[in-house]
């Protein structure tokens, strides 16, 4: 017999809860593992359009482990947080080898794969093959430390251990893929962050935040910590047939392994490095901003007359536009490149 919190989430779910999401139809291992690693960080809204262009592309998990990991970067450029993309590259490939093609359904084999761990195999498991594992993504997080007014920042490692056992408990022995949306939903679209519409919740009469009018505050933010600002100057070059100058980022660290623009410390070095033959203009200047700084960038465009010495480093290359589109780009090389008139 379900618990009281469950029955009534159940039943909301059954009148306001979301199915018609793409995943869900058909509702395969594949398709939620794509769903649940493009939404670690990333809202609904936001993922739906990658995840039917990602499908579409890549239709099933052996597809994606012989891509070559360039056209799986493309298809997440934009999305953010590339490291989930190579990790599910490698995912793939680790599937083929030691798991007959397929998304393991042992629990701690599932959880052991790069991107994965103990939430996402939970939701996974427990939506695609109606196992109980539970699971706590940040929505969950929010709906247990409201419902049970459970205080500090659930990043905690104390915090999170006393959520996970609430998420446990609730978890019901039946109709375990609908819970596991069902409480993923209510943290979606009535208890939210900013704004939640608390008269409209089926947990409200049990709330502790509700009763102890602490909704706001709950749950707790990680410690505020200002963001450091870091400066680069990028190199729009092109050739005479407008060609752009690409290079293929380290293999470690921000937007590892993408393609990207050539960068210089500031302007006085981008000319020093290029030398006098190649003329650069500074456009408008902007500001990306990661979980852990700020990133202020100038671009600056210029043609080279000649390409012979301009790209000997390792990994650069001339592209054409189009090409370049075809790679993982980060999203405001992305912008950039398309910003760029047709001919230089």
């Amino acid at each position: 017999m379900p618990d009281s919190f469950s029955r009534r989430l159940l039943a909301w779910f059954d009148r306001h809860g979301r199915h018609d999401l793409p995943w869900q139809h058909p509702r395969t291992a594949y398709r939620l593992w794509i769903a649940e690693v493009m939404l670690q960080q990333t809202q609904v809204a936001t993922v739906i359009p990658y995840f039917l262009r990602f499908v579409e592309k890549f239709t099933s998990l052996r597809a994606v482990a012989a891509a070559p990991l360039d056209a799986v970067l493309a298809q997440w450029s934009g999305l953010g947080y590339y490291s989930r993309a190579r990790n599910l590259h490698r995912a793939a490939q680790i599937c083929i080898d030691r798991h007959r093609g397929s998304l393991p359904r042992e629990f701690g084999a599932l959880a052991a794969l790069p991107g994965i761990g103990r939430s996402t195999a939970g939701a996974i498991l427990a939506q695609a093959h109606g196992l109980r594992f539970s699971i706590l993504d940040g929505n969950v997080k929010r709906v247990l430390a409201r419902h049970h007014g459970v205080h500090g920042w659930p990043g905690a490692t104390a915090v999170q251990n006393k959520l996970w056992a609430l998420a446990e408990a609730h978890t019901p022995h039946s109709r375990i893929a609908d819970y596991t949306q069902a409480i993923m939903d209510l943290g979606a679209t009535v208890c939210t962050r900013a704004k939640p519409r608390c008269a409209h919740c089926p947990l409200q009469r049990t709330c502790v935040a509700h009763r102890d009018g602490r909704v706001e505050r709950l749950p707790e933010r990680k410690p505020a910590r200002a963001l450091p600002t870091r400066k680069t100057v990028m190199l729009l070059l092109r050739d005479r047939s407008g060609r752009i100058l690409l290079e293929r980022r380290p293999p470690t660290g921000v937007w590892a392994l993408l393609w990207s623009l050539p960068e210089a410390e500031n302007d006085a070095a981008a000319r020093h490095h290029l030398g006098k033959s190649i003329r650069l203009h500074a456009l408008a200047p902007f500001t990306h901003t990661f979980s852990h700084y700020r990133l202020d960038i100038t671009p600056m465009t210029g043609i080279a007359t000649a390409t012979r010495g301009v790209a000997d480093a390792p990994g650069q290359c001339w592209l054409h536009p189009r090409e370049a589109a075809a790679l993982g780009l980060p999203a405001p090389v992305r912008k950039l490149i398309e910003n760029l008139p047709e001919k230089p």
